[in-house]
């Protein structure tokens, strides 16, 4: 369902037209497609938010553009990496049935069997109607074994959505989880393919000097102790 949000048209462009929208707790945005000129818009910020976070990455709009009203569909969502706050967006114009490629995220659902490690993609690429995009794709994992693998054309989609990614492909597997000995054995394969060596003769160095040190000590603590009986 897309949410509806009222739109301006924007006349001045460049950095610091889209710094003054923001301190009006606005959000630049550009309309693209159709082979239309590009619309550029400013947006409500807080309920630009609120739609892009209940709509999730593939969110459809409805825009009110003075009037007029156009669907879009969100494709590129800048942020402020510091602050966290929208800074522009880009969407795509699209019309009411008509179909759209989209990624839509893998959400798993349960957990797998014990000390096993799961991998899973986190898109894939579908084709649907720009009004019935689905959010997620959900992959059951429950009690999974080790071995267990789950390919593209295994997916329960939608209907009305046409799956893009190659049906072979690997969606999820579940290997055995490694452990602590597993793991340094292979850092230390890895380690000798990019010749990393660690020489004895330095570690052993470093032993001695760490028992010099604590002889030293022990010496000074010695002399110390005569001293103090001498007086």
């Amino acid at each position: 369902m897309a949410e509806k949000i009222t739109a301006e048209k924007r006349t001045e462009f460049g950095k610091g037209a889209a710094r003054r929208i923001r301190r009006e707790h606005k959000i630049p945005a550009v309309v693209y497609g159709h082979g239309n000129d590009p619309i550029h818009l400013s947006l409500p910020g807080h309920d630009t938010m609120m739609a892009l976070k209940h709509g999730g990455s593939n969110a459809l709009l409805e825009l009110d553009i003075e009037g007029d009203t156009q669907l879009a569909l969100t494709k590129q969502v800048q942020v402020d990496p510091i602050r966290r706050v929208l800074e522009h967006i880009d969407f795509v114009a699209v019309r009411r049935g008509e179909k759209v490629t989209v990624d839509v995220r893998i959400h798993l659902v349960g957990d797998a069997a014990s000390e096993t490690l799961v991998v899973a993609e986190s898109t894939i690429q579908v084709e649907a109607e720009a009004t019935h995009i689905p959010e997620n794709i959900e992959v059951s994992i429950e009690g999974a074994a080790v071995g267990t693998q789950i390919h593209a054309s295994d997916l329960q989609l939608p209907d009305g959505t046409t799956l893009l990614t190659d049906a072979d492909a690997l969606i999820v597997n579940v290997t055995q989880q490694q452990t602590a000995e597993q793991l340094e054995s292979e850092l230390a394969e890895a380690e000798a393919d990019a010749g990393i060596v660690h020489e004895e003769g330095d570690e052993a160095a470093a032993a001695a000097e760490g028992e010099s040190a604590d002889g030293e000590a022990a010496q000074a603590a010695d002399e110390s102790g005569e001293g103090d009986s001498a007086e």
